[in-house]
């Protein structure tokens, strides 16, 4: 996170634990203001890089699992990038800026991800670079965050996945309610003053609970090469083309998809106790053979933790499962439910 960015939001009063924001002094009271009010979060806990150059377009349709020939400019898109046998490295919320292509990703993901896509740039002409450092990213959500967005005088694109460009940044309509901001540090404390206006300050874990309730995965270190895209639901969301050419894995993720070989699927999950991207889960049917594996987890507002976990189909419905902190011990999982069906 830039330092000056930083500075601002500790001013603001926001407690900053290893460069990511986890409150603004009241972790539950911010988390059902997330659930039930609007909320302004900074999204430390995720990164942007930038690719730009005549090749970023051919570039990035070579490597990514999405369509990028056919990303509007007004437009963005979920994409994935694969290992050679179709597991997910890495995957991205991305929209263009003028000519130049914004990548999403989680922030532990960052430094790893741009480097060693620069390793296949080779004589293109294309250049990789981190917008984490000149660029801050806010997260807007609930009733009234269109409000909060032209108090602040910014564009609000009129439907989901859409964005909207304005002189210090760009803005991209998640969903219904929820929009990101990526403006540039110099104009960050601005923007945040004015948003928060009209929404209340929250902390990152209020966003990945949002994203948790929204049903959408982010690969993290932790889950670095875990999941084909369709056992993360990354095809329901628009990550995946099956109509375009090659890309790393392209063959593996074509061939799970038409021979229906997909036995893994993502699933909503509770628990009392904390929950980790990476945990292993398993079954009372297998109980030395991992089922699953959580994909990313968060604090639920009323109490416990909430999750997206990719379980094998098979598992779910033979009694508790348990996911497994790497100290040992058991966590049961409750109210499992299929995301997007």
């Amino acid at each position: 996170m830039n330092a000056d960015w930083q500075e601002y939001l500790g001013a603001q009063g926001a407690r900053i634990d290893d460069g990511k924001v986890s409150d603004f002094g009241n972790p539950a009271g911010e988390l059902a203001a997330a659930r039930e009010a609007t909320v302004i979060v900074p999204l430390t806990h995720l990164g942007l890089i930038e690719c730009a150059g005549d090749d970023a377009r051919a570039f990035l349709h070579n490597q990514l699992t999405s369509d990028v020939n056919h990303l509007a400019a007004g437009s963005a898109q979920y994409a994935a990038w694969c290992s050679p046998k179709g597991r997910m490295l890495a995957n991205f919320l991305l929209f263009r800026r003028d000519a130049a292509y914004l990548a999403l990703l989680a922030a532990d993901q960052r430094e790893f991800i741009q480097k060693r896509l620069q390793v296949y740039v080779l004589r293109s002409q294309v250049k990789i670079s981190d917008r984490s450092a000149d660029h801050a990213l806010i997260g807007v959500s609930g009733p009234q965050a269109a409000a909060a967005l032209q108090n602040a005088g910014l564009p609000v694109p009129d439907a989901a996945l859409a964005t909207a460009g304005f002189a210090d940044g760009a803005v991209v309509r998640l969903d219904d309610a929820r929009y990101l901001v990526a403006v540039a540090v110099g104009a960050a404390a601005g923007t945040w003053q004015r948003l928060a206006a009209v929404a209340a300050p929250a902390g990152a874990p209020a966003w990945q609970w949002l994203d948790v309730a929204a049903g959408i995965p982010w690969i993290v270190e932790a889950t670095r090469e875990a999941f084909v895209p369709q056992m993360a639901n990354l095809d329901r969301i628009g990550g995946v083309s099956f109509h375009k050419g090659c890309y790393p894995g392209q063959e593996v993720v074509a061939r799970t998809q038409y021979l229906g070989k997909v036995k893994r699927h993502l699933y909503r999950a509770r628990a009392a106790a904390p929950l980790a991207a990476g945990m292993p889960v398993f079954s009372p049917e297998a109980p030395d053979q991992p089922c699953g594996q959580i994909a990313n987890a968060a604090a639920a507002p009323g109490g416990g933790y909430d999750a997206l976990a990719v379980l094998l189909e098979d598992a779910v419905g033979q009694g508790e499962l348990r996911a497994v902190p790497a100290e040992g011990g058991g966590i049961g999982l409750t109210g499992l439910t299929p995301v997007g069906e």
